[in-house]
């Protein structure tokens, strides 16, 4: 069976390491004020891949925190995947020219799905877009608006497209521990011939053992925030069952 890739996040607010609650701003709880050694702590147990969000870019709709990222690009040794505010061919060839592995496109992708089709047939296996859900509909702009767009309907946009993953994240869990909705992940996984990563609401271990099992019908990560910095789950633990 294949591996399952779990991707510690980072997520970025005016420089620092935080977390929100359902993507609400004024809902951050801070993790730290050095992204670059957060992420170097994460590469020590055996992180080969991190997933990270310029919150504040994702509002408005430009990279903010961009000195962090390069910091964090510095410092990890394996791959890292960016999103938020990436919404501009000129931002896409930018980061992946700095070194990012992975961009990832959210509000864009629904608004201009022509940028996504352009920049995945111009660096395969590089463009990553963001399928994010508040009960079944497309969330955009940092999860203010909501859509009348269903997540599945998004997806199959994109099923000839060339993007490496959908990153699918139900928004009412984010950040809540309420545990992945891996039902609504695995449904999305069969509904579409791209690979899906699994986002929100990651609780512990059993998340883990979840979402392994489902790697045949087509998930294949998982990225877990809160749960790492509360301690509720330990990284290297997450990584062995994911192997």
């Amino acid at each position: 069976m294949a591996a399952l890739i779990v991707f510690p996040a980072i997520d970025l607010k005016a420089g620092q390491v935080v977390r929100l609650a359902e993507g609400d701003m004024d809902r951050a709880t801070v993790y730290g004020d050095d992204p670059a050694a957060q992420a170097e702590t994460f590469a020590h147990a055996g992180a080969e891949w991190l997933h990270v969000v310029d919150l504040d870019g994702a509002f408005a709709g430009e990279s903010v925190n961009g000195a962090a990222v390069a910091g964090i690009l510095g410092r990890f040794g394996g791959k890292v995947q960016l999103g938020g505010g990436i919404r501009k061919r000129e931002s896409v060839e930018r980061w992946l020219d700095l070194g990012v592995e992975r961009v990832v496109i959210g509000t864009a992708a629904l608004e201009n799905p022509e940028l996504v089709r352009e920049a995945a047939r111009s660096n395969p296996g590089r463009i990553v877009v963001a399928v994010d859900a508040r009960d079944g509909m497309v969330a955009t702009h940092g999860w203010a608006d909501v859509s009348d767009v269903s997540m599945v309907d998004l997806a199959r946009r994109f099923e000839d497209a060339g993007v490496a993953a959908l990153l699918f994240t139900d928004v009412g869990r984010d950040g809540l521990l309420k545990g992945c909705n891996v039902e609504a992940t695995v449904a999305l996984a069969r509904a579409v011939s791209i690979p899906v990563i699994a986002s929100g609401g990651v609780t512990d271990i059993g998340d883990i053992h979840a979402l392994k099992s489902h790697v045949a019908d087509g998930v294949e990560g998982v990225i877990t925030g809160r749960a790492l910095y509360d301690g509720r789950l330990d990284l290297a633990e997450a990584i062995g069952v994911a192997r």
